[in-house]
């Protein structure tokens, strides 16, 4: 096989192929991909920023939203720059180790943000249904203690997916119809078994997305049930409105998620594999794209942070 180590059948590179049938408009593809780029990096880092100074945003929603923020950006920096450079450049190679490691940052970082919104719904539901006992709840340490063991959950479920990898013989070629390592679209290259693959990748989606789901689920459950016995509708509303962000950077997240699933593993025959692509890749942008939108419009807090920030600097130039 070229490229590939004949004594362990382990290729020394992969090569990304892009989006199939559409490499000639790989550089007009490319527009739409880095424009929603440039709006993640600059949307989440700024609102990192604005959390850190705003005296005012030092709550534990806050805090979870730059976890939310920070996570978002390191997804989209694990692939978008390298499949930039397949779009711009044709640099199609990718070194065997660095697939894996892109891979395990990948569906760590994208199972980091699962529970990163899992937690954001736990907050909902302290703050509404336990108002009194928000912040000694939701203390300083909780809120280190509950982020560190998402990550540790996300790191130790993930790092199987290496070496379930790394034991595959491979005999198929080294080319991935893809944009970035994913993990099946590298298994499917291997001639071993890969039902192991498949099925350890059916339950880290069950323990991480099944369990934050049914988390998120009983959070809203006991938060509808908490605001409908409210005696005033304007007190219903304002509950209600403290969730609408989160709402809707569930709905940004999971909708996507759940396409890209159901259309892998249903629609296989009907769907062409460009439009595959093309969903994979949305489905880890577009959330990352519009979360800082969706929050600055729609959390006054932070709408009056990004004023006084821009107030105080105009002050400082006038001065």
């Amino acid at each position: 096989m070229h490229g590939a180590n004949s004594s362990s059948l382990t290729p020394r590179y992969f090569i990304l192929n892009g989006i199939p049938e559409l490499e000639a408009l790989h550089t007009w593809i490319s527009l739409p991909f880095r424009f929603m780029y440039i709006i993640t990096v600059l949307g989440n880092c700024g609102l990192i920023y604005l959390i850190s100074h705003e005296e005012a945003l030092h709550r534990p929603m806050y805090y979870f939203l730059a976890l939310l923020s920070l996570t978002d950006v390191s997804v989209c920096t694990s692939f978008v720059p390298n499949m930039l450079c397949i779009f711009w450049f044709n640099l199609k190679e990718i070194d065997f180790d660095a697939c894996l490691v892109q891979m395990f940052f990948i569906h760590m970082l994208t199972g980091m943000e699962s529970g990163v919104l899992m937690l954001m719904a736990l907050d909902r539901y302290v703050a509404i249904c336990y108002p009194l006992r928000y912040s000694t709840i939701l203390t300083n340490m909780v809120i280190t203690k509950v982020g560190f063991a998402t990550f540790s959950r996300s790191v130790l479920l993930m790092i199987p997916f290496t070496f379930l990898i790394r034991r595959l013989p491979y005999c198929k070629g080294n080319l991935i119809h893809h944009t970035y390592c994913d993990h099946m679209s590298v298994a499917k290259l291997s001639c071993g078994n890969i039902k192991i693959n498949a099925i350890y990748g059916l339950i880290a989606a069950i323990l991480i997305g099944g369990f934050d789901m049914f988390c998120i689920f009983m959070s809203y459950t006991m938060i509808i049930r908490a605001v409908v016995n409210l005696p005033s509708s304007d007190a219903r509303h304002k509950a209600f409105s403290t969730c609408t962000s989160h709402i809707c950077a569930i709905v940004i997240t999971y909708v996507p998620a759940f396409f890209n699933f159901f259309t892998h593993r249903f629609g296989g025959r009907t769907i062409p594999h460009h439009v595959h692509i093309f969903i994979a890749n949305l489905y880890l942008l577009l959330p990352p794209t519009l979360n800082p939108i969706v929050y600055g419009v729609k959390t006054k807090q932070i709408r009056e942070g990004v004023i006084k920030l821009f107030l105080e600097r105009n002050i400082l130039r006038m001065s």
